[in-house]
Parts: structure tokens; C-alpha cells; sequence
């Protein structure tokens, strides 16, 4: 016998809601999972109106979503908002060429204005000239540090107010227990907030409106609205720690379903004892990016890759910092450690 639709008790239900576990007709599972974003959205006051938004957008699943359901709360509750999509082109043959493709159409689709900016363009390297000479293992430092930096630079181009990504519940307890296992206390302190204020010149201030979207529930969605999106994983991706953080989060998931939303929790409200000492937040003395060393992050992986030195950026280095700001040349014993790609 089917099973009625627990919301309206019309329609035959066509899903079981991972998150709540109950059953629903397309047209209420759809109306439910919006309605969730907009609460999340307004409780949070991530927007006001007259604001330019840029939305973060790759091609996949999440961002994808992301874009379709902003478009259209915006249109339904009346946010006032100006909507963009920014896309960072990482320069990896085969991956992000395609689901660039898939974001080309998604403007169409949605009709909002798009920029694209590039690795090469803004640093001179592609991610697979990279991968070249760092290897396969830790390459996603790279990408991440780099990605970080480019949407930022994107979003001044267009002079938006805020970006927004596509960062859902499972994203966020993948990164509470990234940070728990690297015992990153600073990152812990931070990584479960749905905003960020604008941290000095150059930053965008940044939301989560998906922040309590289980991914599950984003790809019933996608699937079901039939919405275009490029379900790909990057080719550079298999050895990426938070791969095995993914994993974890599955098989706690399966005993146990409100994990994800557990850990989230539980990052919202961790307390740290009184005179831990935190990283103090400053600029890169050379690019003016938000630091807390003498360098940026991404100052210093681009410096090792011109160098021919892919070590410089990965682990801690810091001595080094005051060598390359003065253009000093590094001991033969220093070059011989940091030459090495097997890291």
C-alpha cells in the first residue's frame, strides 16, 4: 500500500527525509527544504536588502542549489537582494573545464551576471602545472589556500557585499572534526559560524545559508527540481584528508543519523579555557591579504613554487619568512630540505 505524504496526506509520498525521517510528496518535500534555508537565513540575518550577493559557484550539486534556491527566495520573500555568480577556473584539464561548462548554462538559466577568475590569471599557475611538481598528496592544500584567495579577489572585481557558498551540514561537521583531529583550535573557534565579518581590506564577508542542509537532502532536490549540475569529483582529490574525515562522518551517520547535526552542535558551543593563546590576525606584508605571520599562506606556496621549492608552504616554516620577504638566499642545507616532494 502506498504511503500518504505526512504533510498534506494527499499525495502519495516519494521520499523519506534522511533529516527528519518523514515521508513527503515532491511538493512539500520542496516547499520544506526552501522554507528551511529562508528560516535559516533570516534567523542568522545574513542579508539586508539593497546588498549585492555574490553566489560561489562551481558547477556541483551544492552551489548549484545554492544559486536555484537563492533566485528564488529572493523572488518569493522579497530579500531586495542582487544576485552574481563568481567561479574560480583552477586550471584542472578535464574536471573544471567541464562543470564550468555546466556553470555557463546555470546563467543562463537563472539569468545572473557571472565572473570568472582563473589560478593562471591571478598567480601564474594552473593546478595541473602544479600537481607537476608537487605530487598528488598535498596538492589540495594548494587548491584550497589558492580557491580561498581567488573567490575573494573575484567578489572585489564585482564590488559585491557578501558571498555565499554552498557549504552544507555535513561540509561543516567534516571540517569540526578536521580541526579536532589537527587539534586546530583556532579554526575550531570559527569553523561552525554561518557568517564572517570582513576582515580587512580585500575580504568579503562570507555565509553558509545551506549550513543546516544535510547533503542528502540537497541531492534528493537537485534530483527531483532536475537541476543542471556537474556531479564529478576532481581528479586530485582521492588522498585529501578530508576524504577520510567524509568517511568517518558516513559510518556514524549510518548508527546514528543526527550525528552530522550532533557535531555541529557541539562546535556552536565549545568553550575554551581563559588564556589559550590565539593567533593574532593581521595582512601579508606583501600582498595584503588577511595573515597572522609576516606572509600569507598563499604568499608562500606561490613563493615555493616559483622557487622550485614546493615544501616552503606546507608545515611550519615560518624562520624562513623574513629570508624571502628580503629576497635573501637560503642555505644549501635549507634548499636540500625543502626540494624534496615527498611530503
Amino acid at each position: 500500500m502506498p504511503v500518504l505524504c505526512s504533510s498534506c496526506s494527499e499525495k502519495r509520498a516519494v521520499l523519506k527525509r534522511p533529516k527528519t525521517g518523514h515521508s513527503l510528496c515532491k511538493a512539500c518535500f520542496f516547499w520544506a527544504f526552501e522554507e528551511e534555508v529562508h528560516r535559516t537565513i533570516v534567523a542568522a540575518k545574513l542579508f539586508r536588502p539593497g546588498e549585492t550577493v555574490g553566489v560561489a559557484a562551481s558547477g556541483g550539486k551544492d552551489s548549484t542549489v545554492l544559486a536555484h534556491v537563492m533566485k528564488l527566495l529572493n523572488e518569493r520573500h522579497s530579500y531586495g537582494l542582487e544576485l552574481m555568480l563568481i567561479s574560480v577556473d583552477e586550471g584542472i584539464t578535464g574536471y573544471r573545464d567541464d562543470s564550468l561548462e555546466t556553470v555557463k548554462r546555470n546563467q543562463q538559466q537563472y539569468e545572473l551576471p557571472l565572473k570568472i577568475v582563473s589560478y593562471e590569471e591571478l598567480y601564474g599557475w594552473t593546478m595541473d602545472a602544479i600537481v607537476k611538481q608537487v605530487g598528488l598528496k598535498n596538492n589540495c592544500t594548494f587548491c584550497g589556500v589558492f580557491r580561498r584567495q581567488a573567490l575573494d579577489r573575484g567578489a572585489v572585481m564585482l564590488k559585491v557585499d557578501k558571498i555565499c557558498t554552498g557549504h552544507n551540514a555535513d561540509d561543516v561537521a567534516e571540517t569540526v572534526l578536521m580541526n579536532i583531529l589537527r587539534g586546530d583550535i583556532a579554526r575550531l573557534r570559527r569553523c561552525t559560524a554561518i557568517s564572517t565579518a570582513s576582515e580587512g581590506d580585500g575580504v568579503v564577508p562570507r555565509c553558509k545559508p545551506l549550513k543546516y542542509a544535510y547533503e542528502k537532502e540537497i541531492v534528493l532536490y537537485a534530483y527531483f527540481k532536475k537541476l543542471d549540475y556537474f556531479s564529478t569529483e576532481c581528479i586530485y582529490s582521492p588522498n585529501a584528508y578530508r576524504g577520510y574525515a567524509r568517511t568517518f562522518l558516513k559510518d556514524l551517520e549510518s548508527i546514528r543519523p543526527s550525528s552530522i547535526m550532533d557535531i555541529i552542535h557541539s562546535g556552536e558551543n565549545l568553550s575554551f579555557r581563559e588564556g589559550v593563546k590565539m593567533p593574532v590576525q593581521g595582512t601579508c606584508s606583501r600582498c595584503g591579504y588577511i595573515s597572522s605571520q609576516a606572509l600569507c599562506k598563499s604568499c608562500v606556496l606561490l613563493e615555493g613554487l616559483n622557487r622550485g621549492l614546493p615544501k616552503l608552504g606546507i608545515g611550519k616554516h615560518h624562520r624562513l619568512h623574513e629570508k624571502i620577504l628580503s629576497q635573501q638566499p637560503l642555505t644549501e642545507r635549507e634548499e636540500r630540505k625543502l626540494k624534496s616532494v615527498d611530503f
